[in-house]
């Protein structure tokens, strides 16, 4: 059992991961296999994310003062926290997949930016385009219109020459 100190530690460093993330995403896990929960952290730390099991209050008293503080008030039965930095969308697709597939895995809330979601919104948030995906989709936008010049200006050089070469087989040019 740990000791007062041990969990105030505890405590003070999970308030330094929390004030520095975008989103916490909190969940139950009871009943889940230890094969399961592996593959859980596996995936969240796959796309950037951390996984804890934590204590009710140890978690309530680290939320104290940051933006997900709502989220933490009154926590009741095994608790867990996925949360990441950067890609809110990278780490629900993760954990709704995991909801899938492991139904002892079940959804309490979220914050995202600050703003607290609920379990619908979680899920909404995973059936989003990854950061990736976006990036992606923008850089055939920006490139589309300059291919589009690209073809139109040599078409217009195409169509001359071939113009040219039917003058001079119709024998337009002769002096």
């Amino acid at each position: 059992m740990k000791k007062r100190k041990e969990k105030i530690e505890e405590a003070e460093a999970l308030k330094k991961e929390l004030a520095t993330v975008s989103t916490v995403i909190l969940s139950t896990f009871q009943g889940i296999t230890v094969a399961d929960d592996t593959n859980l952290r596996r995936a969240v730390q796959a796309v950037g994310g951390h996984y804890r099991v934590v204590k009710n209050r140890i978690a309530e008293r680290a939320a104290e003062g940051t933006s997900v503080a709502p989220v933490f008030k009154g926590l009741k039965g095994t608790n867990s926290i996925a949360y990441i930095e950067t890609d809110a969308v990278s780490l629900a697709k993760v954990l709704t997949k995991v909801a899938k597939d492991v139904p002892a895995f079940k959804f309490r809330a979220g914050v995202v930016e600050g703003r607290v979601l609920s379990i619908a919104e979680i899920q909404q948030l995973a059936s989003l385009p990854s950061k990736e995906e976006l990036i992606g989709k923008i850089m055939f936008l920006l490139q589309a219109p300059a291919q589009r010049l690209a073809s139109a200006t040599a078409g217009v050089t195409r169509n001359l020459a071939v113009t040219l070469q039917e003058a001079i087989k119709a024998e337009k040019f002769s002096s």
